[in-house]
Protein backbone atom coordinates (compact mmCIF):
# COMPACT_ATOMS: atom_id res chain seq x y z
CA UNK A 1 0.00 0.00 0.00
CA UNK A 2 1.25 3.42 -0.93
CA UNK A 3 2.16 6.03 1.79
CA UNK A 4 -0.94 8.36 2.21
CA UNK A 5 0.59 12.41 2.99
CA UNK A 6 -1.71 14.62 3.76
CA UNK A 7 -0.25 18.68 3.55
CA UNK A 8 -1.55 21.23 5.38
CA UNK A 9 -1.58 24.38 3.93
CA UNK A 10 -3.11 28.36 4.90
CA UNK A 11 -4.13 29.61 0.92
CA UNK A 12 -4.93 33.35 0.15
CA UNK A 13 -3.23 33.38 -3.28
CA UNK A 14 -0.77 31.87 -5.64
CA UNK A 15 2.96 33.10 -4.99
CA UNK A 16 5.99 30.78 -3.95
CA UNK A 17 4.99 28.17 -1.84
CA UNK A 18 1.73 27.53 -3.71
CA UNK A 19 3.23 27.77 -7.06
CA UNK A 20 5.47 24.47 -5.33
CA UNK A 21 2.63 22.74 -4.01
CA UNK A 22 1.29 22.70 -7.44
CA UNK A 23 4.24 21.49 -9.03
CA UNK A 24 5.21 18.90 -6.34
CA UNK A 25 1.88 17.79 -5.23
CA UNK A 26 1.23 15.70 -8.74
CA UNK A 27 5.08 15.04 -8.57
CA UNK A 28 4.41 12.65 -5.80
CA UNK A 29 1.52 11.05 -6.87
CA UNK A 30 3.36 10.29 -9.81
CA UNK A 31 6.13 8.61 -7.36
CA UNK A 32 3.50 6.60 -6.07
CA UNK A 33 2.02 8.34 -2.92
CA UNK A 34 -1.74 8.87 -1.63
CA UNK A 35 -1.42 12.39 -1.99
CA UNK A 36 -3.50 15.09 -0.73
CA UNK A 37 -3.90 19.10 0.62
CA UNK A 38 -6.04 20.05 3.28
CA UNK A 39 -6.43 23.94 2.42
CA UNK A 40 -7.04 26.70 4.79
CA UNK A 41 -8.87 29.60 3.50
CA UNK A 42 -10.85 32.39 3.50
CA UNK A 43 -12.87 32.56 0.25
CA UNK A 44 -10.07 34.20 -1.59
CA UNK A 45 -9.93 33.60 -5.23
CA UNK A 46 -6.57 32.41 -5.13
CA UNK A 47 -6.99 29.69 -3.26
CA UNK A 48 -10.01 27.96 -4.77
CA UNK A 49 -7.67 28.90 -8.24
CA UNK A 50 -5.03 26.57 -6.49
CA UNK A 51 -7.89 24.08 -5.80
CA UNK A 52 -9.15 23.63 -8.62
CA UNK A 53 -5.86 23.71 -10.57
CA UNK A 54 -4.44 20.74 -8.20
CA UNK A 55 -7.60 18.64 -8.55
CA UNK A 56 -7.45 18.73 -12.51
CA UNK A 57 -3.95 17.17 -11.72
CA UNK A 58 -5.52 14.52 -9.73
CA UNK A 59 -4.52 15.55 -6.36
CA UNK A 60 -7.83 15.69 -3.61
CA UNK A 61 -8.13 19.14 -1.85
CA UNK A 62 -10.22 19.46 1.51
CA UNK A 63 -11.07 23.03 1.56
CA UNK A 64 -11.27 23.94 5.34
CA UNK A 65 -12.29 27.17 6.37
CA UNK A 66 -10.45 29.44 8.28
CA UNK A 67 -11.65 30.99 11.15
CA UNK A 68 -8.53 32.69 12.40
CA UNK A 69 -4.91 32.05 13.71
CA UNK A 70 -5.87 30.98 17.38
CA UNK A 71 -9.34 30.16 16.43
CA UNK A 72 -10.39 26.62 18.34
CA UNK A 73 -12.96 26.34 15.38
CA UNK A 74 -10.24 26.15 12.91
CA UNK A 75 -7.97 23.45 15.26
CA UNK A 76 -10.95 21.46 15.24
CA UNK A 77 -12.02 21.64 11.27
CA UNK A 78 -8.29 20.57 10.80
CA UNK A 79 -8.30 17.69 13.66
CA UNK A 80 -11.05 16.56 12.12
CA UNK A 81 -10.09 16.14 8.86
CA UNK A 82 -6.61 14.78 10.03
CA UNK A 83 -8.39 11.59 11.64
CA UNK A 84 -10.85 11.44 8.98
CA UNK A 85 -8.19 11.20 6.47
CA UNK A 86 -5.46 9.31 8.71
CA UNK A 87 -2.18 9.67 6.80
CA UNK A 88 1.35 8.37 7.55
CA UNK A 89 2.48 11.52 7.02
CA UNK A 90 1.50 15.03 7.58
CA UNK A 91 3.03 17.90 6.13
CA UNK A 92 2.92 21.66 7.20
CA UNK A 93 3.66 24.61 5.05
CA UNK A 94 3.68 28.15 6.40
CA UNK A 95 2.47 29.36 9.84
CA UNK A 96 -0.92 28.98 10.29
CA UNK A 97 -0.65 25.35 8.79
CA UNK A 98 2.50 24.85 11.14
CA UNK A 99 0.67 26.21 14.44
CA UNK A 100 -2.79 23.79 14.20
CA UNK A 101 -1.42 20.95 11.95
CA UNK A 102 1.60 19.88 13.98
CA UNK A 103 -0.57 20.09 17.24
CA UNK A 104 -3.26 18.40 15.29
CA UNK A 105 -1.21 15.89 13.75
CA UNK A 106 0.43 15.09 17.27
CA UNK A 107 -2.78 14.58 18.92
CA UNK A 108 -3.86 12.15 15.98
CA UNK A 109 -0.82 10.28 16.43
CA UNK A 110 0.09 10.86 12.86
CA UNK A 111 3.21 8.89 12.63
CA UNK A 112 5.03 11.12 10.66
CA UNK A 113 5.16 14.98 10.38
CA UNK A 114 6.90 17.18 8.12
CA UNK A 115 7.14 21.26 8.64
CA UNK A 116 8.21 23.36 5.69
CA UNK A 117 9.66 26.78 6.54
CA UNK A 118 9.60 28.99 2.93
CA UNK A 119 9.95 32.76 4.27
CA UNK A 120 11.14 35.77 5.34
CA UNK A 121 8.48 37.66 7.87
CA UNK A 122 8.31 40.79 9.56
CA UNK A 123 6.76 38.94 12.43
CA UNK A 124 9.51 36.85 13.06
CA UNK A 125 11.25 39.54 14.86
CA UNK A 126 9.46 39.34 17.78
CA UNK A 127 10.84 37.15 20.88
CA UNK A 128 7.15 35.95 21.49
CA UNK A 129 6.69 34.76 17.92
CA UNK A 130 9.65 32.67 18.16
CA UNK A 131 9.62 31.55 21.40
CA UNK A 132 5.83 30.20 20.34
CA UNK A 133 7.38 28.62 16.95
CA UNK A 134 10.08 26.47 18.29
CA UNK A 135 7.95 25.31 20.83
CA UNK A 136 5.54 24.24 18.13
CA UNK A 137 8.45 22.93 16.17
CA UNK A 138 9.00 20.51 18.43
CA UNK A 139 5.72 18.52 17.17
CA UNK A 140 7.63 18.14 13.47
CA UNK A 141 10.03 15.21 13.04
CA UNK A 142 11.64 16.69 10.28
CA UNK A 143 12.18 20.35 9.52
CA UNK A 144 12.43 21.65 5.88
CA UNK A 145 13.84 24.85 4.56
CA UNK A 146 13.22 26.29 0.95
CA UNK A 147 17.43 27.30 0.79
CA UNK A 148 20.26 27.87 3.65
CA UNK A 149 19.86 31.31 3.77
CA UNK A 150 16.58 30.89 5.11
CA UNK A 151 17.54 28.38 7.75
CA UNK A 152 20.47 30.86 8.90
CA UNK A 153 17.83 33.66 8.75
CA UNK A 154 15.72 31.70 11.43
CA UNK A 155 18.21 30.57 13.70
CA UNK A 156 18.76 34.60 13.92
CA UNK A 157 15.50 35.53 14.20
CA UNK A 158 13.93 32.59 15.93
CA UNK A 159 16.92 30.63 17.94
CA UNK A 160 16.67 27.76 15.36
CA UNK A 161 19.61 25.19 15.02
CA UNK A 162 20.73 25.84 11.05
CA UNK A 163 21.99 22.66 10.61
CA UNK A 164 18.98 20.87 11.91
CA UNK A 165 16.82 21.60 8.40
CA UNK A 166 17.04 19.42 5.65
CA UNK A 167 17.62 22.06 2.64
CA UNK A 168 14.77 21.23 -0.24
CA UNK A 169 15.25 23.77 -2.78
CA UNK A 170 12.03 24.81 -4.98
CA UNK A 171 12.52 23.29 -8.46
CA UNK A 172 11.22 24.34 -11.48
CA UNK A 173 9.74 22.51 -15.07
CA UNK A 174 11.87 23.53 -17.89
CA UNK A 175 9.69 25.33 -20.91
CA UNK A 176 10.53 25.70 -24.48
CA UNK A 177 14.20 27.40 -25.63
CA UNK A 178 13.55 31.01 -24.70
CA UNK A 179 13.71 33.75 -27.00
CA UNK A 180 16.59 35.63 -28.08
CA UNK A 181 17.42 39.07 -25.89
CA UNK A 182 16.35 42.08 -26.99
CA UNK A 183 19.86 43.69 -27.08
CA UNK A 184 17.66 46.73 -25.32
CA UNK A 185 18.63 48.18 -21.81
CA UNK A 186 15.33 46.88 -20.64
CA UNK A 187 15.12 45.42 -17.02
CA UNK A 188 12.02 44.47 -15.73
CA UNK A 189 11.21 43.57 -11.53
CA UNK A 190 8.18 40.98 -10.97
CA UNK A 191 6.70 41.10 -7.48
CA UNK A 192 4.44 42.19 -4.97
CA UNK A 193 4.24 46.01 -4.30
CA UNK A 194 5.31 45.29 -0.77
CA UNK A 195 8.31 46.70 1.29
CA UNK A 196 10.37 43.73 1.38
CA UNK A 197 10.40 43.24 -2.93
CA UNK A 198 12.91 46.45 -2.33
CA UNK A 199 10.78 48.50 -5.15
CA UNK A 200 12.08 51.66 -4.02
CA UNK A 201 15.51 50.70 -3.95
CA UNK A 202 15.57 50.09 -7.25
CA UNK A 203 13.84 52.97 -8.09
CA UNK A 204 16.37 55.43 -6.99
CA UNK A 205 19.02 52.90 -8.23
CA UNK A 206 17.93 53.71 -11.64
CA UNK A 207 17.76 56.75 -11.44
CA UNK A 208 21.21 57.18 -10.66
CA UNK A 209 21.81 54.97 -13.62
CA UNK A 210 20.42 56.52 -15.80
CA UNK A 211 22.93 59.74 -15.96
CA UNK A 212 25.32 56.89 -17.30
CA UNK A 213 23.20 54.85 -19.57
CA UNK A 214 20.10 57.10 -20.43
CA UNK A 215 18.41 54.35 -22.72
CA UNK A 216 17.62 52.02 -19.74
CA UNK A 217 13.98 51.02 -18.78
CA UNK A 218 11.81 49.63 -16.48
CA UNK A 219 8.81 47.53 -16.08
CA UNK A 220 7.41 46.59 -12.97
CA UNK A 221 4.87 43.81 -12.86
CA UNK A 222 2.90 43.20 -9.89
CA UNK A 223 0.28 45.04 -7.67
CA UNK A 224 0.22 45.72 -4.02
CA UNK A 225 -0.32 48.48 -1.69
CA UNK A 226 3.02 50.23 -2.29
CA UNK A 227 1.63 51.16 -5.85
CA UNK A 228 0.52 54.84 -5.46
CA UNK A 229 3.83 55.54 -2.97
CA UNK A 230 5.71 54.07 -6.17
CA UNK A 231 4.16 55.62 -8.62
CA UNK A 232 4.94 58.84 -6.58
CA UNK A 233 8.06 57.85 -6.35
CA UNK A 234 8.58 57.59 -10.07
CA UNK A 235 7.47 60.86 -10.58
CA UNK A 236 9.90 62.83 -7.97
CA UNK A 237 12.62 61.11 -9.45
CA UNK A 238 11.53 62.41 -13.06
CA UNK A 239 11.44 58.61 -14.31
CA UNK A 240 7.65 58.45 -15.86
CA UNK A 241 9.22 58.05 -19.52
CA UNK A 242 11.40 55.05 -17.97
CA UNK A 243 8.93 53.16 -16.20
CA UNK A 244 5.79 51.48 -16.77
CA UNK A 245 3.69 49.56 -14.38
CA UNK A 246 2.14 46.68 -15.76
CA UNK A 247 -0.10 45.47 -12.60
CA UNK A 248 -0.81 41.70 -11.94
CA UNK A 249 0.47 39.76 -15.18
CA UNK A 250 -0.67 35.85 -15.40
CA UNK A 251 2.26 35.40 -17.80
CA UNK A 252 5.57 36.12 -16.76
CA UNK A 253 7.64 34.42 -18.67
CA UNK A 254 6.24 36.70 -21.55
CA UNK A 255 7.76 39.66 -19.40
CA UNK A 256 10.66 37.65 -18.67
CA UNK A 257 11.36 37.56 -22.95
CA UNK A 258 10.58 41.64 -23.45
CA UNK A 259 14.16 42.22 -21.16
CA UNK A 260 17.48 42.24 -21.24
CA UNK A 261 18.47 42.12 -17.39
CA UNK A 262 15.71 40.64 -14.06
CA UNK A 263 15.90 42.56 -11.49
CA UNK A 264 15.46 41.45 -7.66
CA UNK A 265 16.43 43.65 -5.33
CA UNK A 266 14.12 41.78 -2.34
CA UNK A 267 15.66 43.02 1.12
CA UNK A 268 14.62 39.45 2.24
CA UNK A 269 14.09 36.39 -0.07
CA UNK A 270 13.53 32.91 1.63
CA UNK A 271 14.70 31.38 -1.88
CA UNK A 272 14.25 33.76 -4.76
CA UNK A 273 11.58 31.70 -7.24
CA UNK A 274 11.35 34.71 -9.80
CA UNK A 275 15.19 34.78 -10.24
CA UNK A 276 14.81 30.87 -11.38
CA UNK A 277 12.09 31.94 -13.94
CA UNK A 278 14.26 34.48 -15.31
CA UNK A 279 17.49 32.17 -15.26
CA UNK A 280 14.86 29.46 -16.85
CA UNK A 281 13.91 32.27 -19.29
CA UNK A 282 17.72 32.68 -20.41
CA UNK A 283 17.56 36.25 -18.93
CA UNK A 284 20.42 37.51 -16.88
CA UNK A 285 19.51 38.58 -13.24
CA UNK A 286 20.63 41.05 -10.63
CA UNK A 287 19.71 40.17 -7.38
CA UNK A 288 20.27 41.34 -3.40
CA UNK A 289 22.52 38.82 -1.92
CA UNK A 290 20.12 38.10 0.40
CA UNK A 291 18.47 34.72 2.07
CA UNK A 292 18.08 32.12 -0.45
CA UNK A 293 19.54 34.54 -3.93
CA UNK A 294 22.73 33.51 -3.58
CA UNK A 295 22.38 29.83 -3.73
CA UNK A 296 20.16 30.54 -7.08
CA UNK A 297 22.05 33.50 -9.00
CA UNK A 298 25.67 32.53 -9.48
CA UNK A 299 28.09 35.89 -9.08
CA UNK A 300 29.69 36.54 -11.90
CA UNK A 301 27.69 33.59 -14.22
CA UNK A 302 24.23 33.95 -14.38
CA UNK A 303 24.11 37.33 -12.93
CA UNK A 304 25.40 40.03 -10.70
CA UNK A 305 24.54 39.94 -6.49
CA UNK A 306 24.73 43.05 -4.64
CA UNK A 307 24.06 44.05 -0.82
CA UNK A 308 20.49 44.30 0.06
CA UNK A 309 19.17 48.18 0.02
CA UNK A 310 22.20 49.33 -1.30
CA UNK A 311 21.26 52.00 -4.00
CA UNK A 312 24.79 52.49 -5.03
CA UNK A 313 26.04 49.19 -5.79
CA UNK A 314 22.32 48.29 -7.47
CA UNK A 315 22.90 51.24 -10.01
CA UNK A 316 26.62 50.39 -10.08
CA UNK A 317 24.95 46.88 -11.40
CA UNK A 318 22.84 47.94 -13.98
CA UNK A 319 25.36 50.20 -15.46
CA UNK A 320 27.69 47.03 -16.05
CA UNK A 321 25.20 44.61 -17.10
CA UNK A 322 22.12 46.51 -18.78
CA UNK A 323 24.03 48.06 -21.32
CA UNK A 324 26.57 44.95 -22.27
CA UNK A 325 24.84 42.69 -24.54
CA UNK A 326 27.61 40.13 -25.04
CA UNK A 327 27.69 39.85 -21.35
CA UNK A 328 23.89 39.58 -20.81
CA UNK A 329 23.60 37.06 -23.44
CA UNK A 330 26.59 34.45 -21.43
CA UNK A 331 25.18 35.44 -18.43
CA UNK A 332 21.42 34.57 -19.38
CA UNK A 333 23.16 31.11 -21.32
CA UNK A 334 24.96 29.98 -18.02
CA UNK A 335 21.26 30.73 -15.97
CA UNK A 336 19.46 29.16 -18.14
CA UNK A 337 21.67 25.94 -18.05
CA UNK A 338 22.09 26.29 -14.09
CA UNK A 339 17.87 26.15 -13.90
CA UNK A 340 17.35 23.20 -15.94
CA UNK A 341 20.25 21.47 -14.67
CA UNK A 342 20.56 22.08 -10.86
CA UNK A 343 17.48 23.21 -9.97
CA UNK A 344 14.79 20.77 -11.74
CA UNK A 345 11.59 19.84 -10.50
CA UNK A 346 12.65 15.86 -10.50
CA UNK A 347 15.41 17.04 -8.18
CA UNK A 348 13.03 18.93 -5.67
CA UNK A 349 10.63 15.57 -5.62
CA UNK A 350 13.20 13.28 -5.60
CA UNK A 351 14.79 14.58 -2.78
CA UNK A 352 11.57 15.26 -1.18
CA UNK A 353 11.02 11.93 -1.58
CA UNK A 354 14.38 10.47 0.05
CA UNK A 355 13.30 12.29 3.13
CA UNK A 356 9.66 10.86 3.33
CA UNK A 357 11.06 7.54 2.68
CA UNK A 358 13.75 7.65 5.60
CA UNK A 359 11.79 9.09 8.20
CA UNK A 360 8.92 6.25 7.08
CA UNK A 361 11.83 3.66 7.53
CA UNK A 362 12.71 4.61 10.85
CA UNK A 363 10.71 6.35 13.17
CA UNK A 364 7.83 6.52 11.50
CA UNK A 365 7.73 2.62 10.94
CA UNK A 366 7.27 2.64 14.64
CA UNK A 367 4.95 4.89 14.84
CA UNK A 368 2.61 3.32 12.40
CA UNK A 369 3.21 -0.13 13.67
CA UNK A 370 1.71 1.41 16.83
CA UNK A 371 -0.95 3.33 15.08
CA UNK A 372 -1.69 0.27 12.93
CA UNK A 373 -1.97 -1.10 16.50
CA UNK A 374 -4.00 1.25 18.33
CA UNK A 375 -6.70 1.09 14.90
CA UNK A 376 -7.01 -2.67 15.74
CA UNK A 377 -8.01 -2.76 18.78
CA UNK A 378 -10.33 0.09 18.98
CA UNK A 379 -11.86 -1.91 15.73
CA UNK A 380 -11.68 -4.63 17.99
CA UNK A 381 -13.67 -3.36 20.87
CA UNK A 382 -15.63 -1.75 19.03
CA UNK A 383 -16.77 -4.87 17.35
CA UNK A 384 -17.07 -6.13 20.35
CA UNK A 385 -19.21 -3.59 22.09
CA UNK A 386 -21.58 -4.47 19.21
CA UNK A 387 -21.98 -7.54 19.69
CA UNK A 388 -22.46 -7.31 23.54
CA UNK A 389 -25.21 -5.25 22.96
CA UNK A 390 -26.68 -7.12 20.44
CA UNK A 391 -27.12 -10.02 22.81
CA UNK A 392 -29.32 -7.75 25.84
Amino acid sequence: MSARVLHLAKVAGISGSENHLLLLLPALARKGFDVELAMLHGGEAGAEELAARLEASGVAVHRLRFAGAASPRTFARVVRTVRARRPDILHTHLVHADFHGLAAGALCGVPVRFSTKHGFNRFRDRRLFGLADRAVARLADVHIAISAGLARYLAEREGFDADAFEIVHYGIEPGPPPLPLPGAPRLVVVGRLIPIKGHDVLLHALAAAREDVPGVTLEIAGDGALEAELRATVTRLSLDDAVTFLGRVERVGEVFERSEVVVVPSLGEGFGMVALEAMERGRPVIASAVGGLPEVVQDGRSGLLVPPSDVGQLADAIRALAPNHARTAAFGDSGRARAVEEFSQERCTARTVELYRAALGTEGRRHMTSSAQARSSANAASNASRKSQGTR
